[in-house]
């Protein structure tokens, strides 16, 4: 696409939230004191965050929140918003996590990056703190190993990390193709699909903090499970990563 012949770049921040305890009302209003607009999707959440978020909103007119009636995963509400990104007009979307632990004061950076290069995915590298929990750092080198794998060295830097920007009509034409990458799982899926597409990476640090209980940090994250679905996902993701490199010799 000739660039006189591509659309005008508009980006939103898009959230994706499920119970996500007290921290979720403080992060959208620090990214809203970054971006306009920010959208929350609400991802059959059983706590109050729906109405609290509402009359936030109804304050608001650059913070929109769309509903989900039953908890589908990360990758669902993901899925929904970038939809309805697409519908308003939008072409890239921020992800950010709703409990706090993303960077919001990076959002101008990363949304300057983009703008400057639409087609690339603008992937954050996460800064961990000595809180960190270690068991998640090490498992997460793990994936990016096998990310690595699976597109032959072409993708560099974090695949879990979910603090970055996409090409939203990319990322849509992705759910399309994969119909099953729904759950947490689908970050490192997402990118590995717009690599295999000729997306290129850009990698920026930003900085992550994982919050206490008694600090208002919520985890869904359930080690065996979830573990469990990676495995799943990075062996699929492998097989297929083989097949297209047999197939184009």
């Amino acid at each position: 696409m000739s660039q006189q012949n591509a659309p005008v770049w508009r980006g939103l921040v898009l959230i994706p939230s499920y119970n996500s305890g007290t921290r979720l009302l403080d992060t959208v209003k620090s990214a809203r004191a970054q971006w306009t607009p920010v959208w929350v999707v609400i991802d059959g959440s059983t706590d109050d965050s729906a109405e609290r978020l509402a009359r936030l909103a109804s304050q608001d007119p650059d913070l929109r929140v769309l509903r989900r009636a039953i908890n589908g995963g990360k990758g669902a509400a993901v899925r929904d918003g970038v939809q309805a990104a697409l519908a308003a007009g939008f072409t890239h979307v921020l992800t950010m996590d709703a409990d706090g632990q993303h960077p919001s004061e990076a959002i101008p950076e990363f949304m300057r990056l983009s703008r400057e290069s639409p087609d690339a995915l603008v992937l954050g590298v996460p800064q961990f703190g000595a809180e960190a929990p270690a068991l998640r750092v090490a498992g997460r080198r793990l994936s990016n190993g096998m990310a690595r794998l699976q597109t032959a060295g072409a993708l560099q830097g974090d695949v879990l990390f979910g603090f970055r920007v996409y090409p939203a009509a990319a990322l849509a034409r992705a759910f399309t193709e994969s119909p099953g990458m729904l759950g947490f799982d689908f970050d490192p899926e997402a990118v590995v699909r717009l690599v295999w597409k000729g997306h290129p990476v850009i990698n920026r640090p930003a900085l992550v903090r994982y919050f206490r209980p008694d600090e208002g940090g919520v985890s869904h994250f359930h080690y065996g499970r979830d573990n469990l679905r990676l495995i799943r996902m990075h062996t699929r993701l492998l097989l297929g990563g083989l097949l297209r490199r047999i197939f184009r010799r």
